[in-house]
């Protein structure tokens, strides 16, 4: 089919609709561009407490950026971290983050993912330069030839055509807008899989995110909000090798809770798991490049880690202040926010950032994942060095708030 004059014509489409890729619409639309974003997932379907248990770590850095694009004035339930807390197993030495020691605000918080997803979708019916196509899917896109100058087209699934000047890859980790541009990834499996499930428990957490290492993989405790009836909650992100995973997962409800109150502990008094337990396979995947003519990629579809540091999202919000702030801005100046330049200085923007965050990562997973002795000793006497050491240990809290490096304005809390 010949596109048409009456096909729309949008200053970017986005295909992928999931937390990277509406944020990314509503980032866009909330600084006056034109925004489609598509996305196979029916909408009403993805705010039901059972599509997805999982709850995400919003650092302070991304949640000023949320704020400052109109977002985040919509997240009804929002859990502050006000302390981090990370052991090697039963060892006595362990780092402790007290938000206090970097001044008042919390190192960021926790949201249940369908509480963002419901935040995201009320911010976009509130930006009339940006629309959602939902459920849908892109049958074929057509970038062109570079310095052709034309834009982008896209063939929907039901026929319809979209032409953009910009094509963002928000699609996850399957990327098909990765695959159709021949952008090559490293890929690697963890043989590792992540057990979610929310659990109730007796006392209050008072704030404190636990990370917990343990020889099968992190364990991690993770405050939430209580819930309507005042129940004490945290979600629980516990990981195990694929084999062994696939066996808890098929537990009876009765031999579940024990092997969870085994890892689990008694600081939070009695414990058990509430609402229904999901299961993700952790791998690895870092895409060569994050541009191709007319296209970027953002959050999984550039780049997937290890959830040990709970970093995952947060990189994604990083991807989407930079892509943002090089759109905005080429579009202030005349130029197509499509171009080779404006894509460029977005690539370079991001690919430091994410390879060092993509190696920190796989190597704590490697290092802690196991229960050889001599790294045991050595990871654990690591722990006690950096408890020990205030300014090393400023600089590792000042990560975990996102607030180190070169910071995109939006992550700093400032409008475009």
């Amino acid at each position: 089919m010949e596109p048409s004059a009456r096909t729309e014509l949008f200053d970017v489409v986005i295909v992928g609709g999931g937390l990277a890729g509406l944020t990314q619409g509503i980032a866009l639309a909330s600084h006056g561009m034109s925004v489609a974003i598509i996305d196979r997932e029916d909408p009403a379907r993805v705010l039901r407490a059972g599509f997805d248990g999982r709850v995400s770590a919003i650092a302070l850095a991304s949640q000023r950026m949320l704020e400052a694009i109109g977002l985040w004035r919509h997240v009804r339930e929002a859990q502050p971290m006000w302390d981090i807390r990370v052991s090697d197993g039963d060892s006595l030495l362990f780092l402790h983050y007290d938000h206090r020691d970097l001044g008042d605000a919390p190192f960021g918080y926790m949201v249940e993912n369908r509480i963002m997803r419901q935040a995201q979708q009320d911010a976009l019916a509130e930006l009339p330069g940006a629309q959602l196509i939902a459920p849908m899917t892109v049958a074929k896109v057509d970038r062109g030839l570079p310095g052709s100058g034309a834009p982008a087209q896209l063939t929907l699934a039901d026929g319809r055509q979209l032409r953009a000047r910009l094509v963002i890859g928000a699609d996850g980790r399957q990327s098909a807008m990765r695959e159709q541009a021949g952008i090559r990834t490293t890929t690697w499996s963890y043989d590792q899989t992540g057990i979610v499930c929310t659990v109730a428990h007796e006392l209050p957490h008072e704030g404190a995110a636990q990370e917990r290492f343990l020889p099968a993989g992190p364990f991690a405790i993770l405050p939430m909000t209580d819930d309507e009836n005042g129940v004490h909650r945290s979600s629980l992100v516990w990981t195990e090798p694929t084999e062994r995973a696939a066996t808890i997962m098929g537990l009876d409800d009765a031999d579940f809770q024990a092997e969870m109150r085994r890892r689990f502990g008694d600081g939070y008094g009695e414990a058990h798991v509430v609402g229904p337990r999901w299961s993700y396979p952790l791998t690895f995947l870092h895409a060569e490049r994050y541009t191709d003519h007319r296209l970027a990629l953002i959050g999984d579809a550039a780049h997937g880690i290890h959830p040990i540091a709970g970093q995952g999202l947060n990189l994604g919000l990083r991807d989407i202040a930079a892509l943002t702030e090089a759109l905005v801005e080429a579009r202030r100046l005349g130029l197509d926010p499509g171009q080779a330049d404006v894509l460029e200085r977005y690539a370079r923007w991001r690919r430091t950032d994410t390879l060092v965050l993509s190696a920190v990562t796989d190597g704590l997973t490697r290092l802690f994942s196991n229960d050889i002795a001599p790294l045991r000793i050595a990871r654990d006497l690591g722990l006690g060095v950096v408890e020990r050491l205030p300014p090393l240990k400023k600089l590792f809290m000042r990560h975990a708030m996102g607030d180190l490096g070169t910071l995109p304005r939006l992550l700093r809390g400032e409008r475009l």
